[in-house]
């Protein structure tokens, strides 16, 4: 377990939980509405608010994307009323985790946010990455990237004590996946298809009602490094490498401080030291409930927050009697 850092003491988990229900609350208000810009909009927009009240030195390294693409969170974008003294803090998030699951009233979408002292956060670029999870109290190395489908569950059961046909992977549903899933049905493994938001399928490893077993397959880096600071806190293994689809997207990865274009990452390479890591609910999903109306106004939000050295995982639920 990691120490418990003096910085982030100053930085209050409670208020991190309000910032993330800021985001949901935002954009709960265009659930279904088919508009996937508009509702990440208004997720930014109300998380930038909601950082810039508290009292820290606040730089956002997993964000939006680069300044040039994304007018607010974007990366290196400082955040927080930076008075005398104040913490410096780094910074992941995704204020809309699900833009599309939020415009066709899908399930999983989360607002996120993880934090860290200044450097203890990996700098990924908006990229594709590999990725393979598992939840805690499993041998060390129980699964890697460089083994294959086959030889990652067999030895994933053998450390579960069951048969590979127990095991219930997660992947996300796309055709780039074709492979794995083809690879999954033949070994007889049960898999959980999603269509979006992969912090929250990994994070569901470490969750035994979830029942899912395994997390494999390909989505972005910037989710990698939320769900590894999440991983983090709850314990288990993770294991990352950045896919890149053009010299373009090499080239930005070089410009981010990464020469190994290779690198396997594992869970303390994208998050190390002290952590805490807040989601809320924005529509009902496996992990939390989304947001809710009350009778005669207001909403309820839930959210889960998690702090890495104390290992301390609370469920918030909050009226939000105005708005």
């Amino acid at each position: 377990m990691p120490r418990a850092s003096q910085v982030l003491d100053r930085v209050l988990v409670l208020e991190m939980v309000r910032v993330t229900e800021a985001a949901a609350i935002a954009a709960s208000k265009l659930i279904g509405r088919g508009d996937e810009k508009a509702a990440d909009a208004a997720a930014v927009e109300a998380m930038r608010t909601a950082l810039n009240k508290l009292p820290m030195d606040g730089t956002v390294v997993i964000g939006e994307g680069e300044r040039d693409e994304a007018p607010m969170l974007f990366i290196g974008e400082k955040v927080g009323e930076a008075q005398e003294g104040a913490p410096a803090i780094d910074i992941a998030l995704d204020p809309l985790e699900g833009t599309t699951i939020t415009a066709k009233a899908g399930p999983n979408a989360l607002a996120v946010l993880a934090i860290a002292e200044k450097g203890c956060l990996l700098n990924a670029p908006d990229t594709y990455m590999e990725k393979i999870a598992v939840g805690p109290g499993l041998p060390k190395k129980v699964v890697r990237l460089k083994n294959s489908v086959e030889e990652n569950i067999k030895a994933l059961a053998e450390a579960k004590g069951c048969e590979p046909e127990d095991i219930v992977a997660c992947v996300l549903d796309r055709p780039r996946h074709g492979d794995i899933i083809a690879e999954l049905r033949r070994l007889g493994c049960g898999i959980k298809l999603i269509p979006d938001g992969d912090v929250a399928g990994v994070i569901a490893t470490a969750d035994p009602d979830t029942g899912i077993d395994i997390y494999m397959g390909t989505g972005g880096a910037p989710e990698g490094v939320l769900a590894a600071a999440a991983l983090r806190c709850v314990g288990g293994q993770m294991e990352g490498r950045l896919v890149f689809r053009n010299d373009d997207e090499k080239a930005r990865a070089r410009r981010w401080g990464i020469e190994d274009l290779d690198r396997v990452y594992r869970l303390k390479d994208m998050a190390k030291g002290d952590c805490i890591f807040a989601a809320t609910g924005v529509t009902d999903g496996s992990l939390l409930e989304g947001v809710r109306r009350l009778a005669g106004g207001g909403k309820t939000t839930e959210t889960i927050v998690m702090r890495a050295s104390s290992g301390t995982i609370r469920t918030v639920r909050t009226e939000h009697r105005k708005g």
